[in-house]
C-alpha cells in the first residue's frame, strides 16, 4: 500500500496522492490521464476528483497500479465499488483485467468472454476481488501469453482456473515449462476459427500476437500507441532480441486488418482499418530510421 510520509511533492494537494515508490510504468496516466499525469519521470496526481465518475476512474488506478503506489488520506469507503468495477468493458466482449503486476512491470492483460469459454491474455496479478471477478465472468479456457515478460502470476491462474496456457516455446524458462500448449515455428497458428495466433519475433524471439476476428489486435510489447508521437510505434530501447527482425515481422503484420491495438504496455489505440493500414506504414517508416 502507498504510504502518506513517501507521498511526492509533485502532487497536487487533496486525498489521492501518489508515493515515491512509483516505477514509472505509466498504468494510471493511460487508465485515468484526468486525474494522474508524468513529472520527473514519476505519476502525480494533478487533479483531484471533483464527482462519482472521476472518483471511480481514480479508484480503478488505485487497484491497478502494480506497486501500490497510489493512496488516499481518507480511507475509501467505496473501494469495494471499485473492485466491481473490474474487468473493465473495452469494447463488445473485451474487457481489461486492470491489477496490473510488478513482475511484469506493470503490463496490460485482457478477458476475453466468448461461450465456449474465455480466454485470458496475458496475466494479471492474482488477487481475490479479481479472481472472484473473472469466476463470475464465466469458464476460463485458455490463458494466451504474448511472451515471456507478460506471465507474472500465469501458475496461479492455471492452477485456479483450470486454463489451458499458450505460449510459444522460444519463450519457454523454467517458470513456463510445464505450459500446456507450446507454439512452434514462424507460421501463423489457428487457435480457432476465430482466432489467429502470429509470431512476431524482434522484441524477443518467441513474441507472439492475437488477431481476433480480423478486429481486435493483442499486441503485447510489439506494437502501441504513442500520445507523444501521435502515431503507432514499436519499443526500440526495449528490443531484447533483435530490431531488424521485429522490422520484418511488423511488416507482415501490416498486411492484416485489424481495428484496434490492445498492448500490454503502451496505450491502445482504435480506428478504421483504412487508418490502420496507414498507421501500420507509418510505424514501419519510423522503425527504419532508428
Amino acid at each position: 500500500m502507498a504510504h502518506l510520509n513517501q507521498r511526492r511533492p509533485q502532487n497536487i494537494n487533496g486525498d489521492f496522492y501518489v508515493d515515491s515508490t512509483c516505477i514509472d510504468c505509466d498504468t494510471c496516466r493511460w487508465m485515468t490521464p484526468e486525474i494522474f499525469h508524468r513529472v520527473d519521470e514519476q505519476s502525480a496526481v494533478y487533479h483531484q476528483p471533483t464527482n462519482e465518475t472521476e472518483r471511480l476512474a481514480a479508484l480503478q488506478a488505485l487497484l491497478a497500479c502494480p506497486t501500490s503506489s497510489i493512496g488516499t488520506v481518507e480511507k475509501p469507503k467505496d473501494i469495494k465499488l471499485a473492485q466491481q468495477s473490474f474487468p473493465i468493458l473495452v469494447a463488445e466482449n473485451i474487457y481489461h483485467c486492470g491489477y496490473h503486476s510488478e513482475n511484469s512491470y506493470g503490463a496490460a492483460s485482457y478477458l476475453i468472454q466468448l461461450p465456449e469459454g474465455n480466454i485470458l491474455v496475458d496475466s494479471p496479478r492474482f488477487t481475490p476481488p479479481l479472481v472472484k471477478r473473472l469466476e463470475e465472468f464465466g469458464k476460463i479456457s485458455y490463458m494466451y501469453l504474448t511472451h515471456r515478460d507478460d506471465i507474472a502470476d500465469h501458475q496461479k491462474f492455471a492452477d485456479h482456473f483450470h486454463c489451458q496456457r499458450i505460449l510459444h516455446e522460444d519463450e519457454i524458462s523454467s517458470g513456463t515449462e510445464n505450459v500446456e500448449i507450446k507454439l512452434t515455428g514462424s507460421e501463423p497458428f489457428p487457435l480457432t476459427p476465430d482466432f489467429l495466433i502470429i509470431p512476431v519475433p524482434g522484441h524477443t524471439k518467441g513474441h507472439t500476437v492475437l488477431l481476433y476476428q480480423n478486429k481486435f489486435l493483442f499486441s503485447g510489447d510489439h506494437l502501441a500507441w504513442s500520445d507523444d508521437l501521435h502515431q503507432l510505434i514499436a519499443f526500440h530501447h526495449v528490443c531484447w532480441y533483435s530490431w531488424p527482425e521485429q522490422i520484418k515481422s511488423m511488416a507482415k503484420l501490416a498486411d492484416y486488418s485489424f481495428e484496434w491495438v490492445l498492448p500490454g504496455h503502451g496505450r491502445r489505440f482504435h480506428a478504421d482499418t483504412q487508418t490502420m493500414h496507414q498507421q501500420m506504414h507509418k510505424c514501419l517508416e519510423l522503425m527504419k530510421t532508428l
